[in-house]
């Protein structure tokens, strides 16, 4: 996870020109290992998730919280959401403001993650920390429990239904054909009228379709499947 994983970003022109961007995959995280420290007497209990919703997340949190119903604090934070649509939370639970829910959100921030969550429990050890002790632990905790998952891109695809006459056919396969990598699958289904499910990547359904509209003479019918 050396300098973190990167979102891959496509550029598109709207129909003025001007170029915008479309998020075409985004770093999220496979379940990782609990991670455990000591800071003077505390012991921390780290561990990060690859969460699809906040439900999915506070189930995750109370799964660790019945775990470990000993311990002193479950300091959490999550990133869950796509690119632009990202809802951020985090929780000190009885630390100091600002001292346990920040440093592990921030831990998420500075690798661009989404749909993930961090826990770090605590066993107070008898010592204070005082609050630049408790930022640089729970940040310490959070970064070797990120460093411990294992990171996956999520691509972010569309279905478009596309319905033709059979001597457009070919003209539709060619199109395809030429998408390549664009395109990451395509059922066809050849009945009374042919149709193709193709499963592309969201910046590149405007495209897509121009391209199909266009070869076809504007014959080929394409929508959302």
């Amino acid at each position: 996870m050396e300098g973190g994983p990167r979102i891959l970003r496509a550029e598109l022109a709207d129909d003025r020109g001007v170029a915008r961007f479309a998020v075409d995959s985004f770093a999220s995280l496979d379940d990782g290992p609990e991670v455990e420290s000591r800071v003077s007497g505390s012991r921390f209990l780290a561990q990060a998730f690859g969460v699809a919703s906040e439900e999915a997340s506070f189930e995750r949190l109370e799964s660790v919280r019945r775990r470990y119903h000993d311990a002193t604090h479950h300091c959490w934070a999550h990133r869950v959401g796509e690119p632009g649509a990202v809802a951020e939370r985090s929780d000190d639970d009885g630390e100091p403001g600002g001292t346990a829910g920040a440093p592990l959100l921030g831990a998420l921030r500075s690798l661009d993650l989404f749909d993930a969550l961090i826990v770090v429990t605590r066993w107070f050890g008898g010592t204070k920390l005082g609050t630049g002790g408790l930022i640089r632990a729970y940040g310490a905790a959070a970064r070797d429990a990120l460093a411990a998952a294992g990171t996956r891109t999520v691509w972010r695809v569309a279905a478009l239904r596309l319905e033709c006459s059979w001597e457009d056919v070919g003209l539709v396969e060619i199109v395809l054909s030429r998408a390549g990598r664009r395109i990451y699958g395509c059922d066809r289904v050849f009945g009374e009228v042919p149709s193709f499910r193709v499963t592309v990547l969201r910046s590149e359904v405007e495209r897509l379709t121009a391209e199909i509209v266009e070869a076809t003479g504007n014959r080929a019918r394409v929508a959302p499947a």
